[in-house]
């Protein structure tokens, strides 16, 4: 039924085709891997054909199913011929534990050993799905489930000095937060939580199913804190925007009355947390599911089997280098150094009438080049 080779399938899916039809000439079928990956030293998820510039997980992904036989060399350089789609397009650093693509691949015996033989340890294939000739991972995916982690001295009130090592979140700072993060939940205006969205722009408005901030733990001597937000889709940096607005009231730079400000028209100044803590969880295929999950022929897009393998790689991989890159390059320290430069309280249209008085009397002081010329 898919390009009219419904015979052929039948046949070969009956009769798990013989070592010879192993080659070229086996058909192709539509698949989901089930992928995860520490996202450090990588410019995010998708692939840039013609830039070996900028490293993405794609570009080691696709190497290793060409080595590994699951699909010609030209597919590579063209991904439309093997219907390639990701999840979620994740941004540079952040790791997934549960990103899954669809494409089509010749199913070759021990394909999951095959392809995780030619990737580096830390991006890893953890699961393999049949799925519909016309599936598509992005356009069928309900929602998204991503985790922030984050040191909880993060939370710290600007006027109190902390050791970061020593700081331990109280139980009302944490009862604070999970307040103002509840706030995010339904649906709102999200143009200030991304870049190049205007007020009117529909597709600024986002539905926000869960958001909240769970229990602190120790580790390597910091206390860390895990934020997951659930959500029909994100834009490019919001999530990171949600919680670095969150930081920011919590700490006492910015007003509650900012996170209303910002759902309105206008241009609101939304602090941009570090990338380091941001991980795609899981993505969910609520409405795939009941369609073709008990078809008879499909199965569900669940990963109950799966759940154990994606807890080690996380001790392994993901929850390490947040912690160490922590440690070493103090990401969040260093961030929440640059809030104070933020203005929360005037308006974007202000700040440019601002700048601009501003910029007008240093020319005529005849400026001795100090004049500030940043956006």
């Amino acid at each position: 039924e898919e390009n009219g080779h419904q015979n052929k399938r039948l046949k070969s899916d009956g009769d798990e085709e013989d070592a010879e039809d192993q080659n070229k000439k086996s058909p192709k079928r539509k698949i989901v891997l089930l992928m995860a990956y520490s996202g450090k030293g990588y410019h995010g998820m998708q692939r840039n054909v013609g830039s070996s510039q900028f490293k993405t997980i794609e570009d080691d992904l696709v190497s290793a199913l060409v080595q590994s036989g699951c699909i010609p060399e030209n597919h590579g350089e063209d991904m439309k011929k093997m219907s390639f789609q990701r999840c979620a397009r994740t941004d540079k650093g952040v790791s997934a534990a549960g990103q899954i693509v669809s494409l089509k691949v010749r199913l070759i015996d021990d394909i999951l050993e095959k392809i995780n033989n030619h990737l580096p340890s830390h991006i890893r294939i953890l699961g393999l799905k049949r799925v519909t000739g016309g599936f598509n991972s992005k356009n069928k995916c309900d929602a998204r489930t991503y985790s922030y982690m984050l040191p909880t001295f993060a939370f710290a009130h600007k006027d109190h000095e902390v050791q970061e090592e020593l700081y331990r979140l109280d139980r009302e700072t944490l009862e604070r937060v999970n307040k103002l993060l509840a706030c995010y939940k339904g649906t709102h205006n999200f143009h200030n939580f991304t870049s190049q969205k205007g007020p009117r722009d529909p597709s600024a408005k986002r539905y926000i199913m869960e958001m909240y901030c769970g229990e602190p733990f120790v580790r390597e001597n910091m206390e860390f804190a895990v934020i997951e937000v659930k959500g029909q889709s994100f834009m490019m940096h919001q999530i990171r925007k949600m919680i670095g607005l969150v930081i920011a009231i919590v700490k006492g730079y910015a007003a509650e009355s900012i996170m209303e400000r910002s759902w309105g028209e206008e241009k609101v100044d939304v602090p941009k947390a570090p990338g380091l803590g941001l991980v795609l969880e899981k993505v969910h295929f609520e409405k795939y599911n009941r369609r073709f999950g008990n078809d008879g022929l499909h199965e569900p897009l669940e990963w109950t089997e799966e759940e154990e393998k994606i807890a080690v790689f996380k001790e392994q991989y993901i929850y390490p280098t947040i912690i160490n890159t922590e440690r070493e390059e103090k990401s969040m320290a260093n961030w929440l150094n640059t809030l104070p430069i933020h203005d929360f309280n005037s308006s974007a249209v202000e700040m440019q009438t601002n700048n601009k008085n501003s910029k007008k009397s240093s020319d005529l002081e005849a400026s001795d080049g100090c004049g500030d010329d940043s956006d």
